[in-house]
């Protein structure tokens, strides 16, 4: 009798055993973002449009774009950045985000946070150009200057107004019902850089004012700009 509770007890632990091994791995777990805060872009062309009207704008607009990270917390180079901004006006050669345009080398100028130390200056620019890729690989000025961004609060928000010195204004709104023009609007283009979310909006005022670029616009209530969230 004992002999035959000792076999049971082994059967059943190597059942249990087996079981166990038989488990699949856990997935691993995603690694924590390094560097986290808000992102806002406007472009000279809309990116919340139908085709027939995104069409019509492929190589006659589209070419100039602003793109803005506000750094709520994280580091770069091993260098805080909290709370620090950087933004890049760029001018392409075609169309940014029509897959069959060939916008690139693109030109750009950085307008870096006046608070950043020299470290944290190096550190936002290396920031910038690993975010930016190709639209920020030709950096053509830098400009250190106040910069004032500010985004409503809430995952879906799409207002937000940026000013950095007196190059670049960018105000922002959502998107309402006068703003579809021919029912079919749609998402046309994704945000030229990485986002954790992005929300299409309408960019009340996309100004860039510098010489730099050979180059200046002021645009009005076009369907053309992205406020969201950035995590890297």
């Amino acid at each position: 009798m004992y002999r035959k509770l000792v076999s049971m007890l082994v059967l059943v632990m190597s059942f249990s055993i087996a079981a166990v091994c038989a488990q699949p791995p856990a997935p691993p777990t995603s690694p924590a973002p390094q560097i986290k805060g808000q992102y806002l872009e406007t472009r000279s062309a809309d990116v919340y449009v139908g085709q027939c009207f995104a069409n019509g704008e492929m190589n006659t607009a589209g070419q100039e774009a602003i793109v803005a990270w506000h750094i709520g917390e994280g580091k770069w180079d091993g260098v805080s950045l909290d709370g620090l901004t950087i933004v890049g006006a760029i001018k392409a050669q075609a169309t940014l985000g029509d897959p069959y345009g060939k916008p690139y080398p693109a030109k750009s100028v950085l307008l870096v946070d006046r608070q950043a130390t020299p470290e944290q200056r190096q550190a936002l620019i290396n920031f910038a150009q690993e975010m930016g890729g190709e639209l920020l690989r030709h950096v053509v000025r830098v400009v250190d200057a106040p910069i004032d961004m500010e985004v409503a609060q809430g995952e879906h928000s799409t207002r937000a107004r940026l000013q950095a010195g007196n190059i670049v204004t960018v105000e922002t709104r959502a998107i309402g019902e006068k703003d579809h023009l021919c029912g079919n609007e749609d998402t046309f283009y994704k945000p030229l850089t990485q986002t954790a979310h992005a929300m299409p909006a309408v960019a009340m005022t996309d100004e860039y004012r510098g010489k730099d670029l050979n180059t200046s616009w002021t645009l009005h209530d076009k369907r053309s700009a992205f406020v969201g969230t950035f995590a890297r």
